[in-house]
């Protein structure tokens, strides 16, 4: 269930990240940066919403934030990019992206998490 996951999470990845960077541009990390907001919803929903079913298989929770969200998300490219933006000099940029990435990181996870204690 694992490698099932991940193999998605992998491919999810590359497609909205070229997506959203084909749309969007490659100045700005926007491909890396959705892809980290999704998972932090995805993660807090699953984790939030598997730990209250105790009947649901175990295997779910390898394929959902295990597999899945391990291959999908993408903090060590966030750390790169960033690391990357500062580089060139671009360091308000940086910082836009950094604290943007946190701050709606750990509001996505709220999110996630409020939207599995409704169900």
């Amino acid at each position: 269930m694992i490698a099932v996951g991940g193999a998605l999470g992998s491919m999810a990845r590359y497609w909205v990240g070229s997506t959203i960077s084909g749309r969007m541009g490659a100045r700005f990390p926007y491909g890396t940066m959705v892809i980290n907001m999704t998972a932090c919803v995805i993660i807090g929903f699953t984790l939030t919403y598997f730990g209250k079913r105790a009947d649901l298989n175990p295997a779910w929770r390898f394929l959902v934030p295990i597999g899945f969200i391990g291959a999908y998300s993408t903090f060590s490219t966030y750390e790169w990019e960033t690391l990357s933006t500062m580089r060139s000099g671009a360091f308000l940029l940086a910082a836009l992206y950094a604290v943007g990435s946190l701050v709606l990181g750990l509001a996505a996870t709220w999110c996630g998490t409020a939207l599995a204690d409704l169900l």
